[in-house]
This record gives C-alpha cells, sequence and structure tokens, in this order.
C-alpha cells in the first residue's frame, strides 16, 4: 500500500486537474478519513504530498498526512457546488479528520413530518432517524425560507407554524384565515387532497421545479406589462429565492458525466457489472410514499447515457392499499414489461432499481411471475453507493470517481 510520500501517490497528484471540487483521502483499508474543498485539486491536494513546515507542525495535520495512502477526487463545477459538495458527504461519512462540517450552522434541511396526519414541511439543523423525509442541504437560510413561504402559496402545504382545524367528515380546513383562497386553492381538503399536494411539493424540493419557476417568471412579466413594478419585484425575487435555494445540490458530483466520451462511460459500466453489452437502454424504478398511505413510483430512462423523458413513466399502486415497497415495486415492474412484452418491444440492456436487495428481489419476481426472461437488474443503494446484483455475486462498492458509477447516480437521481 503506497505511503503518502510514495512516487506512485505524487504520480497520481501531478496527473489531477486544476479544476475546482473535492477529494477525499484514504486510509490502507480504504476508509475515508477526510474530505475537503478546492478551487483547484491539483494544487491543494498537492499540500498533503509535498508539506510545507508550518503546514505539518499541527498535530492533528500531521496524523492525518501519515495515516493517507490513496484519494480520490470529484470534479465539479464552481467553488460554491464543492463547499456544498464537501458539506454532503461529511455529513454521510464523518470522517475522522473532519470536524468543521459536524455542528456546522450554515447549512439547513427541509424536514417533512410524515407521522402526522397533516405532514407538514419544517427546518432543520441535523438529520435524524426519525422516520422523517429530508430534503437538502441548503446553503444559504434567508433563500430557503423565503422558498417554504411561496411553496405554501403555490402548493398549499402546511408549514410549522400551521394549525389546521379537523371538521369532520375526514375533511380539514388547513388555514383561519382567507389565505387560502388568496392564493388560489381550496383550504377544505381531505387528507387524500392534501398528501397530493405534499408529493407535487416534495417532487418541486428535489429540483423538479422548472414549471413552477416558469409560473414564477410568467407572474413576474405580466405585473411589469401591467405597470405593478412592486409587485413585478416581489415576483423576481422569488424566482432568484427559488433558484438560489433549489439547485440540485445532491447531484453535483454527477453533472461532468456529459463532459466525457459517454460511449467510454458505457463501457466503463458493462466491464465493472460484467454486462453482455453495452447498456445502451436503461431503466431506473423508484417508489415514494408520504405518510404510508399516498404511495406512488416513477420510471426513467436513459438512452446512450442521456435522459430520454418521452419514455419516463409515473405509476399509482394499484393492487393493495398502504406501505409495502418491495409489493410496490413488483407490481410496477411488472406493469411495466408486461406491457412490453404484450406489445412486442425490447426491453432495457440493464434496469437500475433504487434500493438494496429486497427491492431488487422484488423486481426479479416480477419477471419470473410472469415466465419473463429477465434483463440484467441492479440494485444502487444510497447509504454507501453499493451496487445489488440480482444473482449470487456479492455487493459491489466502485470509486466515487467512476464514469460508470457517476452514470448509474446521475439515472437514478432522475427517478
Amino acid at each position: 500500500m503506497p505511503t503518502a510520500g510514495s512516487s506512485k501517490l505524487k504520480e497520481k497528484v501531478r496527473r489531477l486537474p486544476s479544476t475546482p471540487g473535492v477529494y477525499l483521502m484514504k486510509d490502507r483499508l480504504g476508509s475515508v478519513i477526510y474530505v475537503g474543498k478546492a478551487k483547484s485539486l491539483k494544487k491543494r491536494v498537492s499540500t498533503y504530498f509535498q508539506p510545507s513546515r508550518s503546514f505539518i507542525s499541527q498535530p492533528k495535520i500531521r496524523a492525518l498526512v501519515e495515516m493517507i495512502r490513496d484519494f480520490e477526487i470529484i470534479e465539479v463545477n464552481s467553488e460554491p457546488e464543492a463547499l456544498l459538495l464537501e458539506g454532503q458527504l461529511i455529513k454521510k461519512w464523518r470522517p475522522k479528520y473532519n470536524t468543521d462540517f459536524t455542528d456546522d450552522k450554515r447549512f439547513l434541511l427541509v424536514r417533512l413530518d410524515q407521522t402526522r396526519k397533516l405532514p407538514r414541511f419544517t427546518l432543520a439543523r441535523f438529520k435524524k432517524e426519525d422516520g422523517a423525509r429530508y430534503f437538502g442541504p441548503f446553503a444559504q437560510a434567508y433563500h430557503i425560507r423565503k422558498t417554504l413561504a411561496e411553496m405554501r402559496r403555490q402548493f398549499g402545504v402546511l408549514l410549522s407554524d400551521s394549525n389546521p382545524k379537523t371538521l369532520g367528515d375526514g375533511q380539514f380546513q388547513l388555514y383561519e384565515d382567507v389565505r387560502a383562497e388568496l392564493y388560489g386553492f381550496s383550504n377544505i381538503v381531505t387528507r387524500d387532497q392534501y398528501l397530493a399536494r405534499v408529493e407535487k411539493a416534495c417532487s418541486f424540493l428535489e429540483g423538479k421545479s422548472r414549471e413552477f419557476l416558469a409560473d414564477v417568471r410568467k407572474k413576474m412579466v405580466c405585473e411589469a406589462e401591467k405597470k405593478n413594478f412592486e409587485k413585478a419585484a416581489e415576483f423576481r425575487d422569488i424566482a432568484f429565492a427559488l433558484e438560489s435555494s433549489l439547485r440540485k445540490t445532491r447531484k453535483f458530483e454527477r453533472e461532468r458525466v456529459d463532459s466525457r466520451d459517454l460511449s467510454n462511460v458505457l463501457t466503463e459500466l458493462k466491464v465493472a457489472l460484467a454486462l453482455k453489452s453495452l447498456p445502451v437502454v436503461m431503466e431506473c424504478f423508484d417508489v415514494s410514499h408520504i405518510s404510508g398511505t399516498f404511495v406512488v413510483a416513477s420510471m426513467v430512462q436513459f438512452k446512450k447515457g442521456h435522459p430520454n423523458k418521452a419514455r419516463y413513466r409515473r405509476y399509482k399502486i394499484k393492487s393493495f392499499e398502504g406501505n409495502d415497497d418491495f409489493r410496490s415495486m413488483e407490481e410496477v415492474v411488472g406493469r411495466r414489461y408486461r406491457r412490453l412484452a404484450k406489445e412486442e418491444k425490447p426491453f432495457p440492456d440493464l434496469v437500475v432499481i433504487d434500493g438494496g436487495r429486497g427491492q431488487v428481489s422484488s423486481a426479479l419476481k416480477a419477471f419470473l411471475v410472469q415466465d419473463l426472461e429477465p434483463p440484467q437488474i441492479i440494485g444502487l443503494a444510497k447509504k454507501h453507493e453499493t451496487i445489488i446484483f440480482s444473482d449470487e455475486r456479492p455487493p459491489l462498492r466502485l470509486p466515487l470517481s467512476h464514469g460508470g458509477l457517476q452514470l448509474l447516480q446521475r439515472l437514478r437521481d432522475e427517478a
């Protein structure tokens, strides 16, 4: 195993790009022990392998340098992206030599409490294992607070300061005043109607916000044409807040896949997964639910490494009520490929499941119970970005810089 001063690692440093990004230092076991950001990856990482006397005078840094046996990099487009990605990766792995972000007050999460009859959106500093759904992190508190306020106006959802009333007959009054009617949606709803609104708001927070932004900009132009410049400025500020807070921060490490030669990336993926042919057509399935009753699934398709949005599909779970991710996955996968088989259309080269062993087994079962020959099926588990196979092969963890893994992540994030 090469040490920090070895010629092998120094040669690896010499080949680094002078672009913004995040670097991950690893110990002899391959564990991530430090995550850092850089304006220039080459310049920053080189300081660990040719350290100055002042740099290693700090005991903590000296101990870190002595433990480094390898590193990975993730290139991004700008320093702000590097800052956000650094925070995400540190929160995910909590490396031994990182302390700056463990109690960081600069980042906020949006929390959806799914245990309540009418889930509402609040802000949180930390992600807990409490059954809630979290979005983010978001870098600027002002912008995300303004975004939540606009979400209430646009989608009719509840925030932390809301006190809905139970009216009987399964109906609820969301607000005590007339705000709902002013915002253009009904103030009296059933639980299912409200959960449908929440699902739209969740999709929005996940970055699927183009229609919403287009609507806000349209209102801005309309008010300006009426010479209502104060109102137009308000919509302009809302649009800016939305764009600032809802950039797809969780996808920064995937965005540079398009800048590569995608044919090479597909070849890398074919080799890594031991596929019989290039994964020219890939389809990915994801199941999501709110409070266990409003369950939906989505399917996206990539062709030659690019999104093929004409083939995107949304599914409502029809065969049962309640919360069962495995049964839901089996249903939607079965419906998708039963239809393709009936229409005599080809199956994709690779089916990707957003989930672990249980979801992958359910997807495979969907083919077998219908006597259909399954394509290669894998799962991508988010915790460690582990690839789960549908056969007897052990789980696979590719380097985060692997082009094939980044393409799978983009596919999974799109679902």
